[in-house]
C-alpha cells in the first residue's frame, strides 16, 4: 500500500514552519496515543504514521530530501537521508507529548520543572436542616503552602538557586543509545532544574511548608449526600511556581432523628393510636419548617402513606420543593388496665360476630393460606 503524503498525515501545508509541524504532531500524538485508545485497534497505526511523518519533516535535511524526491528520498533502503541526527528533534517533541499525557513527569524542556499542586479532599458532615436551608461554616485543613521566608524558591534569603550543572536547567538528561535518545529525570536536581546550595532554614530547601489553613465554605441550599463543593486554588501549593491544586469539600448528611431524605422528598414514620386509626381524627406532625396538621380518615391501616406536598426539600438542581411522605404505624396499646382489657375483649367478641366485615384483610390472608396448603 502506498504511503500517505507526510504533510497530509500531519494536516499542514508544505510551507509549514517547524513550530506548526511540531504542534500538529503533538495534537495527533495525544489524540491517537495507544494508552488513550485501548479499545481502538487503529489508533496505534495512526500514531505510528504521525510519528514517522514528524520524524522526517522535523529534520531539515530529511525534509529537503522528501520535498525533492518524495518517499524515495527518505527511504533507508535507498540510502538517502536516513542519518541518526533526526532523532534529537523527535525526542524533544515526543517528550513534550508524554508530559502532556502523563502530567509532566516525563516531558522535555523547561516546562517539566513546574508542577501543579495536589488536589485535596475534605469530608464535611452537616445536619439535614443545614442541607435544606444552606449555611456557611469554617474548616481547618492541613496543607502544603508556599514558604513565606523564601517565597517558594527553597533558597536561604539573600541567595538564589543555581542552574543544575548536570541537566543545564532542563530537569531532564538524555541517554543516547545508538539511534535512540531516552530522556530521564535528572538524578542530581530530581527534575527541578535548579540546585540550592544554601537551603532556606524554614522549609529546608523544599519551598513549601505544612500549615493549618482556615477557610470559609458556603454550603448552598439543597445539597445532598455525596455532593462536592470545589474551592479553586485552595489545594496544595504548586512546585517551582506551578499553580495550586483545588480543594473538594464532600458533603455527608448526619442521621436525622425523624426524617430520611430521598432526593427532594422526606420520609417519616407516623405512629397513631388504635382509636385514631379506627375512628379517624386529626394529628400534628413535624416538618422542617415547624408543624403541620393532618387528617386521618377512619379505618386507616398500618403502612398507609400520606403526602404533604411541598413540605420536603428544594433540591440543588430543582425548581420545586419535594414532598413529605408520612408512613402510618398503628400503635398497639401497652400496659392495659383491667377495664381496658375488658373493653378490648368485648370489642373482639363483637368483631367475631361478623369477622368478614370487620377484619377483611385477615379473612383474605387466611384464604390465601388455605389455598397454599391445598
Amino acid at each position: 500500500m502506498a504511503k500517505k503524503d507526510y504533510y497530509e498525515v500531519l494536516g499542514v501545508n508544505r510551507d509549514a514552519s517547524d513550530d506548526e509541524i511540531k504542534k500538529a504532531y503533538r495534537k495527533l500524538a495525544m489524540k491517537y496515543h495507544p494508552d488513550r485508545n485501548p479499545d481502538n485497534p487503529k489508533a496505534e497505526e495512526q500514531f505510528k504514521e504521525a510519528k514517522e511523518a514528524y520524524e522526517i519533516l522535523s529534520d531539515a535535511q530529511k525534509r529537503a530530501a522528501y520535498d525533492q524526491y518524495g518517499h524515495a528520498g527518505v527511504d533507508p533502503s535507498a540510502g538517502a537521508g536516513a542519518g541518526a541526527h533526526g532523532f534529537g528533534n523527535f525526542a524533544d517533541a515526543f517528550g513534550d507529548i508524554f508530559g502532556d499525557i502523563f502530567g509532566g513527569a516525563g516531558g522535555g524542556g523547561r516546562r517539566s520543572n513546574v508542577y501543579r499542586g495536589a488536589d485535596l479532599r475534605y469530608n464535611m458532615e452537616i445536619s439535614l436542616e443545614d442541607a435544606a436551608r444552606g449555611t456557611e461554616t469554617k474548616i481547618r485543613i492541613p496543607v502544603m503552602s508556599e514558604c513565606e521566608t523564601c517565597h517558594g524558591s527553597g533558597a536561604k534569603p539573600g541567595t538564589q538557586p543555581t542552574t543544575c550543572t548536570t541537566c543545564g536547567g532542563h530537569g531532564q538528561v538524555r541517554m543516547q543509545q545508538g539511534f535512540f535518545s531516552i530522556q530521564q529525570t535528572c538524578p542530581k536536581c530530581h527534575g527541578s532544574g535548579k540546585m540550592v546550595s544554601s537551603p532556606c532554614p524554614t522549609c529546608h530547601g523544599d519551598g513549601r511548608v505544612k500549615q493549618q489553613k482556615t477557610l470559609a465554605v458556603k454550603i448552598p441550599a439543597g445539597v445532598d449526600e455525596g455532593d462536592r463543593i470545589r474551592l479553586t486554588g485552595e489545594g496544595e501549593a504548586g512546585v517551582n511556581g506551578g499553580p495550586p491544586g483545588d480543594l473538594y469539600v464532600v458533603v455527608h448528611l448526619k442521621k436525622h432523628t425523624i426524617f430520611e431524605r430521598d432526593g427532594g422528598d422526606l420520609h417519616c414514620e407516623m405512629p397513631i393510636s388504635f382509636t385514631t386509626a379506627a375512628l379517624g381524627g386529626e394529628i400534628e406532625i413535624p416538618t422542617l419548617d415547624g408543624h403541620a396538621k393532618m387528617k386521618i380518615p377512619p379505618e386507616t391501616q398500618t403502612g398507609a402513606v400520606f403526602r404533604l406536598r411541598s413540605k420536603g426539600i428544594k433540591a440543588l438542581r430543582s425548581s420545586e420543593h419535594g414532598d413529605l411522605m408520612c408512613h402510618v404505624v398503628v400503635e398497639t396499646p401497652v400496659k392495659l388496665t383491667d377495664r381496658a382489657k375488658e373493653l378490648l375483649i368485648e370489642l373482639e367478641k363483637i368483631n367475631q360476630m361478623d369477622a368478614s366485615k370487620h377484619n377483611p384483610r385477615a379473612k383474605s390472608w387466611m384464604a390465601k393460606v388455605k389455598d397454599f396448603f391445598q
